[in-house]
């Protein structure tokens, strides 16, 4: 699979006045669909508005004065397109976030088709191989869902200045607002991602021992061995699979669920792995009747010193498209041995 983002440019019917614009914008493109994904947690919303993005700095392109630069230009645009998309819209959670108590393996689950939940974002879209770690970190999953807590206003302003390191001053003229607006708007913002306890992790490349564990990880699924699956969870590790409402937390409650209310049976989970939120992930396939496998779920993981932490199970399974993933397998699909974790 490319690990290339993929090329949008300003639509033809649309080209612009000087032909500086191309080549002095496109190379953002990656950096702000980051940006308007951290602020709508939708990769779906964020191509949308990178490209409204776009369109609207096109238009505007013949009063640009200089005054900044493009990149900074293009981000202020960016982050009021985000602004107006998201007045009146709902939180995208995760299911740890909607404030319930955890559940139990065996109880009924609980679909929440009306949320419009957190989606995870493919690395390939957001970073290059060149991307520093805390660019990896700024889009890690557990960072984006405790933004969904904050407002609009103050998700936005958290970003400008704690990601992009932008000053108050510069927020300010961003968002028509003031510097003391700013700084009270930032104060409540970490106030509000203190509360939810955004975790400090940091995601990066996996170590041997990781990359080991997640071969032997991918291997359980396909031999659908729970004693192996529970092993490599942490013992308070937490499971979460949009858009059931329900999360469970503890690797033998995680098992239970696994082994009872996972329709798969050994060698029906084929995984092929990706990366999303600089986090190593997969797409769990399922074995139909004719013998071919079809999407399931995509699992993003979040890793730990003693083992598997987090498993977010995306159910929606037009994300696999969006990763690149094939969308069926055939029934002569064998499980490969070889290293199942590409290189950041």
């Amino acid at each position: 699979m490319s690990t290339e983002a993929p090329t949008q440019s300003v639509p033809a019917q649309a080209a612009a006045p000087d032909e500086e614009f191309p080549s002095s914008a496109e190379q953002y493109r990656r950096e702000l669909l980051a940006h308007c994904y951290r602020m709508t947690g939708s990769v779906h919303d964020a191509e949308d508005l990178v490209q409204e993005t776009y369109l609207r700095a096109w238009r505007a392109y013949h009063s640009f004065e200089g005054r900044s630069s493009v990149r900074t230009w293009l981000y202020r645009i960016a982050t009021n397109v985000c602004l107006t998309a998201l007045e009146g819209k709902d939180r995208r959670p995760l299911p740890t976030g909607l404030g319930q108590p955890g559940s139990t393996a065996g109880d009924p689950l609980d679909e929440r088709g009306e949320v419009p939940w957190l989606e995870p974002v493919p690395d390939a879209l957001v970073t290059g191989p060149e991307a520093a770690a805390e660019t990896r970190e700024s889009i890690r999953l557990a960072f984006v869902a405790a933004l969904q807590h904050l407002p609009a206003r103050q998700r936005a302003v958290l970003i400008l200045r704690d990601v992009l390191r932008w000053k108050a001053a510069e927020v300010a003229e961003a968002l028509e607002t003031s510097t003391a607006a700013v700084n009270s708007a930032l104060q409540r913002a970490h106030a509000q991602m203190e509360k939810v306890k955004a975790s400090e992790e940091t995601v990066g490349e996996p170590t041997p021992e990781q990359r080991e564990l997640l071969e032997r990880y991918v291997q359980a699924f396909w031999d659908k061995d729970i004693d192996a699956i529970v092993s490599m969870l942490t013992r308070d590790a937490i499971w979460e699979m949009p858009p059931f409402a329900g999360w469970y937390q503890g690797n033998d409650n995680i098992g239970r669920l696994v082994d009872t209310q996972c329709p798969g049976d050994r060698h029906d989970m084929p995984m092929l792995s990706t990366w999303a939120n600089g986090q190593p992930a997969f797409g769990l396939y399922m074995r139909q009747d004719d013998g071919s496998f079809t999407p399931f779920h995509l699992q993003v993981l979040t890793l730990g010193k003693g083992g598997v932490q987090h498993v977010a199970a995306f159910f929606e399974t037009t994300l696999f498209a969006k990763f690149g993933l094939p969308e069926r397998l055939p029934a002569d699909y064998a499980e490969p041995t070889a290293d199942p974790v590409p290189a950041v």
